[in-house]
């Protein structure tokens, strides 16, 4: 893998350039994208240089989309006059079903679906970090269990393990119901809990501890971020905010009984399993 193309230098894209630098890659890494944005990613190291699409697409043998989801949608056609039929095309879109169904439009090289979990509040490529991905549920999304044994596929594979990501196989429908409970239902509940302490101002600030601080963090992420990821995943969301809602309002309506004991040792139990504690 002599060349690398990160289309997106961002939080992400600029992370994987990064980490596949500290765990020993020599390759060329090439970026694309907007002139700022590549002008501070070769400033920090992240690349190389910066690249036109087309070049870079003709150059690269891996070629990492970490662009918005829309964005993915639209490039994966526009890759197919340039790509190289040895090349491997992969992404890090946090929803697969939109994604999937525009891969078949690129024909003449493998495209293998991926999303790393581990993204943050934080934007932008001087948040990039080498170990972003260490430790972290890396979910690939082949549209057959053949399409992760191909030799560029098993390549990418390996810098997967080099640089710490914890490998899980699904498919796009199984990945796309599963983050709506785990990543864009947290997300919705922070934000819709912050937006409406904004409108209750009277409320001062000063009377609050960290759970408000916490509970709020991921209300610090933009929209431009998570537009794309609720218009490629509304029905699996609509079902998470559903359950959620129900949760709510059974809480409510046990607020003065004593079924809130059972609720809130469930809610710990869930707690301590997350954080490894049994």
């Amino acid at each position: 893998m002599d060349t690398v193309a990160i289309l997106g230098a961002g939080l992400i894209g600029g992370s994987f350039a990064l980490a596949l630098r500290k765990a020993g890659y020599q390759g060329r890494i090439l970026g694309v994208g907007s002139a700022e944005t590549l002008d501070r990613a070769q400033a920090l190291g992240v690349i190389d240089e910066p690249a036109p699409l087309e070049r870079a697409a003709a150059e690269a043998d891996l070629l990492y989309l970490a662009w918005p989801i829309r964005r993915i949608v639209d490039t994966l056609p526009a890759l197919e006059a340039w790509v190289r039929p040895d090349a491997l095309v992969t992404d890090a879109g946090s929803t697969k079903s939109a994604i999937l169904r525009a891969a078949p439009a690129l024909t003449r090289c493998q495209f293998l679906g991926g999303h790393p979990l581990a993204g943050s509040e934080h934007r932008g490529v001087r948040h990039a970090d080498a170990e972003l991905f260490r430790g972290r549920t890396y979910v690939l999304t082949p549209e057959t269990p053949a399409d992760l044994e191909t030799p560029r596929a098993r390549q990418f594979r390996d810098w997967l393990d080099r640089i710490g990501a914890v490998q899980l196989v699904l498919t796009a429908e199984q990945h796309d119901r599963v983050v709506a409970y785990t990543s864009h239902l947290p997300q919705l509940a922070s934000t819709a809990l912050a937006a409406l302490l904004e409108t209750r101002q009277e409320l001062p600030l000063q009377v609050s501890g960290p759970a408000l601080r916490d509970t709020t963090r991921l209300a610090l992420s933009p929209y431009e971020v998570w537009g794309d990821i609720l218009a490629t995943n509304a029905e699996a969301i609509e079902e998470a905010l559903a359950a959620y809602l129900e949760a709510l309002d059974q809480m409510r309506r046990d607020l003065r009984s004593d079924q809130m004991t059972g609720r809130f040792e469930a809610g710990a139990r869930f707690a301590r399993r997350l954080r490894g504690a049994g």
